[in-house]
């Protein structure tokens, strides 16, 4: 899976703020009316006012809140990168409510985490290299100028592996799912033999992806969930010690090393990607060559060098949980190698559904196709609730609390048992203008027997209490790359009400392959309060 790091979205993304542009200076007849310079529209660092662009929006800046943006540039010597933590601290300060940030220095806003934009298209981000060259007299060639447009397409580059780890999957499935049904189109295959050409090729695309370098390095980055493993293995050396470990979908092979390290007698490594080369590469270079072995493909295909395992091991956590369908595979390699009585790491997953507002984001998401520029570009918002969101969000903006409406217990779960339909009853604790959507998120447990058994509606921080391993990916914790997935509601379909605090909402959850063999998921939703009632299907893709 994937993971955030410096992920300025690109232009094309629906924007989640303000969009960078609207591009009409082209057309035919607009040339005597159009300003000379490209109008690039910004939203202010301590309010949700919109200016005409960068320069005016400093100027306000300094002359109400004494933030003068190029003087602490020079005075703290900030480069390019330094300049976007700045921005992205001083946004982050004001959004908690301090409109009086420090940055008297830059240890204030060193940290990577503020490579990630508070704002999606964020304009003032792509005019911070303009700004420097206005803020500095230096004539076109000079080394300070020649250093900037390097840190800029350092940053581009880094823009796009970044973007690449959210899209991957998506994107080479659906490159050969597309020059398939071209293909198709010129000729009359059979049916079947088109099916499965179809689906073996975007399968193919699904493994490419993980070749990236990138999307690893989002998870090895991810410290919720890689220190998780590692906390699990390290304070069970009795457990993995002298034992033969499984590690399916073994990408880095992180996992794997953890497991040697806490004494394992043989790790068997697998994974159908060419990351796998890498793999070996690490193995050899960390001295582990004698205890883990690498082999590369499809775990239901290869050839195991043991008839059992005694632990699986494998990170096949998609977004919403199931999308990817990785954990079909684990489930076969648990029927097929795992002893009797076995351990499966981890051993247990809960998925929690809560209701969702957040009118900035609609105002910012939907609304803003209602008039952009002053022109109605209504027609975009076509089909845009068919797919769910993922996306990291602030606690406010869950207005209930959250209900587990389905546990799975690795060790015994069918494939079968992935596609559901469960209850779930969740209480308002606020008063809301409208249910703008669903939020749904999944929780991890590391229990180190086969034979535990986890509580009813066991939450990750009551149990790392008691000991066990668990992390989540809700908004109340600490972000990991899963974020969250959200399922936004039609409210063309579906009108928006008023809901007061303590109402309460029953319904039903389902999850769905999008189709047979297929790593997409569809989400359905059903739900009646005494406000109002709804059903509505998403994709996750």
């Amino acid at each position: 899976m994937s993971a955030s790091a410096v992920n300025l979205p690109a232009h094309e993304d629906i924007p989640d703020s303000v969009s960078d542009s609207s591009d009409i200076s082209n057309e035919e007849g607009w040339e005597d009316v159009e300003p000379d310079e490209e109008s690039n529209p910004v939203v202010g660092l301590f309010s949700e006012q919109v200016f005409p662009d960068a320069r005016s929006m400093l100027k306000e800046c300094k002359e109400k809140y004494n933030f003068d943006l190029l003087k602490i540039q020079k005075d703290l010597g900030l480069d390019f990168l330094d300049n976007i933590k700045l921005v992205n601290y001083v946004r982050s300060e004001v959004k908690k409510g301090n409109n009086t940030p420090d940055f008297s220095s830059k240890s204030k806003f060193e940290d990577d985490a503020y490579l990630k934009p508070v704002l999606e298209d964020d304009a003032l981000l792509y005019s911070l290299d303009d700004l420097a060259e206005e803020g500095e007299e230096s004539a076109p060639g000079t080394e300070a100028e020649r250093q900037v447009l390097e840190l800029q397409e350092n940053l581009e580059r880094l823009q796009t592996q970044f973007s690449e780890y959210r899209l991957a999957v998506q994107q080479s499935m659906d490159d050969q799912l597309s020059k398939e049904d071209q293909k198709l189109a010129e000729s009359t295959p059979k049916p079947s033999s088109h099916a499965i050409d179809r689906h073996q090729e975007a399968e193919d695309g699904y493994f490419v992806s993980y070749a990236y370098n990138a999307i690893h390095e989002s998870m090895l980055k991810d410290s919720i969930r890689t220190d998780s493993y590692r906390d699990f293995v390290y304070e069970n050396k009795h457990v993995f010690k002298d034992k033969v470990v499984l590690d399916v979908g073994c990408g880095t092979g992180i996992l794997s090393m953890f497991c040697a390290k806490a004494g394992a007698k043989k790790v068997i490594a697998v994974d159908n990607s060419n990351i796998i080369d890498r793999a070996k590469e690490i193995v050899h270079d960390n001295g582990l060559g004698d205890v883990i072995t690498c082999i590369r493909g499809k775990i239901e295909e290869v050839a195991l060098p043991v008839e059992k395992v005694d632990i699986i091991i494998s990170e096949w956590m998609g977004y919403g949980l199931l999308f990817e369908a990785m954990f079909d595979s684990v489930i076969y390699a648990r029927d097929r190698y795992l002893v009797p009585g076995g351990l499966m790491a981890p051993s247990h997953a809960t998925l929690r559904v809560a209701p969702y507002a957040d009118p900035d984001f609609i105002a910012s998401h939907i609304s803003f196709w209602h008039n952009v520029y002053g022109f109605k570009m209504d027609s975009m918002l076509h089909k845009i609730y068919d797919e769910a969101l993922v996306r990291s969000n602030q606690p406010e903006t869950i207005v209930g609390e959250a209900q587990t409406f389905y546990t799975l217990p690795l060790h015994t779960i069918t494939v079968e048992e992935l596609s559901f339909l469960k209850e779930f009853q969740v209480t308002l604790n606020q008063d809301i203008d409208s249910l703008d959507g669903w939020a749904i998120w999944f929780d991890i447990f590391f229990m180190p027997s086969c034979e535990s058994v986890l509580p009813e509606d066991a939450i990750p921080t009551e149990m790392q209490k008691k000991g066990i391993v668990s992390f989540t990916t809700g908004p109340h914790g600490t972000e990991t790359h899963w974020q969250q997935t959200i399922c936004l509601i039609d409210q063309a379909k579906h009108k928006a009400q008023p809901l007061k605090k303590g109402q309460t909402i029953s319904g039903k959850v389902g999850y769905e392959k999008t189709e047979k063999g297929a790593r997409g998921v569809d989400i359905s939703v059903q739900w009646d309060s005494d406000a109002e009632k709804g059903v509505q299907l998403w994709s996750l893709l």
